[in-house]
């Protein structure tokens, strides 16, 4: 059974993963709106993505007894720079994410809770990968933000990427 502690962190980070699908869904209609349907369709699956790590925390909590209660989901920005200041946004909002996943873990080791961290080694690794690639692209808008042939074949990369649900728990 886990502890009323860690299941009202689950809890945070369940809405937190909520907000994150809403708030790059916003950056995918903005996107959308300037007919870059590439980078929009990069955000919608990076949206589709948040909402399977707070299906996954929710299965979760439900599997070890925890208490499950939806959380406020704020109303994301709509309104942004330009695209390289949505990549920067997405990029810190990760960083933000990693260190609320960081925060339960450190939580559940203090009470040891292994089951918990183990759960959420998952979370961590991918948050490593979410931060690199959010980085990689912050450099690669900044190198093609003013130049259109290559925004047209940045967008077109970012086209191919395709919403695969992970099997793991």
């Amino acid at each position: 059974m886990v502890s009323e502690k860690i299941a009202a962190l689950i809890n945070e980070q369940i809405a937190h993963e909520q907000y994150a699908a809403q708030y790059y869904l916003s950056m995918s209609a903005w996107f959308s709106a300037k007919d870059l349907d590439g980078i929009a369709n990069y955000f919608r699956v990076q949206s589709k993505e948040e909402l399977m790590h707070a299906d996954k925390m929710f299965d979760y909590l439900n599997d070890v007894g925890g208490q499950i209660i939806i959380g406020e989901i704020p109303k994301p920005p709509h309104e942004f720079t330009d695209a390289i200041d949505i990549f920067e946004k997405a990029l810190a909002h990760e960083k933000v994410v990693t260190k609320s996943i960081f925060n339960i873990v450190k939580n559940a080791n203090d009470e040891g809770d292994f089951a918990t961290t183990s759960f959420l080694q998952w979370f961590i690794n991918e948050q490593v990968e979410e931060e690199a690639s959010a980085s990689q692209l912050v450099t690669k808008i900044k190198m093609v933000s003013d130049n259109p042939s290559a925004l047209y074949l940045f967008d077109q990369e970012l086209a191919q990427r395709v919403f695969t649900p992970d099997a793991t728990p």
